[in-house]
This record gives structure tokens, C-alpha cells and sequence, in this order.
């Protein structure tokens, strides 16, 4: 069992036990806020682990606690789970530094990965083999394609990616999964993720 705690913060009390279920199963140490104001009343006792926060709760959303806990100064890997998802909330949340984006529903597989990363996550990013390895997968990528990239990690819809380069948003997409093959990237947060990693 990691010593590390896993904070699951959500207001569906369904949700938030089910996946409680799910963290003990797999041998994590759990525990449960019902709002993003009950977890940082907790937080100056809170010293490691990282948050699973939905989004979309009564209060405060799980971005401006995201947004919170960077203004605390507070370390804690952050992964954000939504049913209600879409691409420039997707890009926001990971430039507010969540490690991952994940949009209900979702595998057990994909919430343990995601968990695995965050615990693994250091406060302070160094230069890494895999950063070096992102930096030599953008040299592969073309201009247009690194244009259509510079949209994405924006946060612009294909729509307005297509309407700054000139060309339609069918081919945006076609030159999206082509960038997307090239960079090695599963989905659009692992995209956006190892793309802030060399840039800021």
C-alpha cells in the first residue's frame, strides 16, 4: 500500500463512493471531500498524495480549486474528471497544471494511470529523457502542423483553427491526427501536456 492518500473531491455521492471503491481496491489509501470547500479546510493538514476533483460542483468548480491550491502554494498533483468535457476546458485545465483530464465515462485502467502519474509527479520539473524525447518529436512535425499544434494547446476549436489558417476544419482534423501520431499522443490532454512541458 503507497503511503501516499488519494483526496477524491466531488459532490455526487455516488460518484465520489464508487470511485473510493475503486482507489481501496487497487490498494490506495482514500479520502473523500463532498466539496471543494471541505477538502481546503483540510488542507493545511494535508502534507502528500495527490486530488481526484470533478469539475462542475456547487460552490467551487474543481478548476478554481486547481486555481486555489496553486494561490496556497500547494504541490498536489491534481487530476480532473468531468462528464461534461470539451476541448478549451480540456487546454485550460492543463495550463492551470493538472496532470490529467479525464471525461467520465472512464476505464478503472485509465483512472489508475492517471493516479499512477500524479503520484509520480515532482513540485519541481527538471529536464527530462522525455522531454528531450517531445522536443525531438516537434522537429518532426511540419509547419502546418505545428500551426494547427500552436491552435490546440490554445485552446481554439477546429472551426477557429481552421478560419486563422485558411483551410477547412476537415482538414484541420486530418492534420491534428497527424500531429497526434507524431507526438505519441493517446488524446488531446497528453497533447497539450507534453506539449506545456518544453514550452514553459
Amino acid at each position: 500500500m503507497s503511503d501516499a492518500v488519494v483526496h477524491v473531491v466531488d459532490d455526487d455521492a455516488d460518484a465520489r463512493d464508487s470511485l473510493a471503491f475503486l482507489l481501496e481496491t487497487a490498494d490506495f489509501r482514500v479520502r473523500t471531500y463532498a466539496s471543494a470547500l471541505a477538502f481546503l479546510s483540510e488542507l493545511g493538514e494535508i502534507e502528500s498524495g495527490c486530488v481526484i476533483t470533478d469539475v462542475r460542483m456547487p460552490g467551487m468548480t474543481g478548476q478554481e480549486l486547481v486555481r486555489r491550491l496553486k494561490a496556497e502554494g500547494s504541490a498536489l498533483p491534481v487530476v480532473m474528471i468531468t462528464g461534461h468535457g470539451d476541448i478549451p476546458m480540456a487546454v485550460e485545465a492543463m495550463r492551470d497544471g493538472v496532470v490529467d483530464f479525464i471525461e467520465k465515462p472512464f476505464s478503472e485502467a485509465r483512472i489508475l494511470a492517471a493516479l499512477q502519474r500524479a503520484l509520480a509527479a515532482a513540485p519541481q520539473p527538471t529536464v527530462s529523457d522525455d522531454q528531450a524525447q517531445v522536443l525531438a518529436r516537434m522537429e518532426t512535425l511540419s509547419e502546418r502542423e505545428r500551426q494547427v499544434l500552436d491552435g490546440v494547446v490554445a485552446g481554439h476549436p477546429n472551426k477557429i483553427i481552421a478560419r486563422d489558417l485558411g483551410i477547412s476544419p476537415r482538414t484541420v482534423e486530418i492534420y491534428r491526427a497527424k500531429l497526434m501520431s507524431k507526438m505519441h499522443a493517446d488524446n488531446l490532454a497528453a497533447l497539450v501536456r507534453m506539449t506545456l512541458s518544453v514550452r514553459n
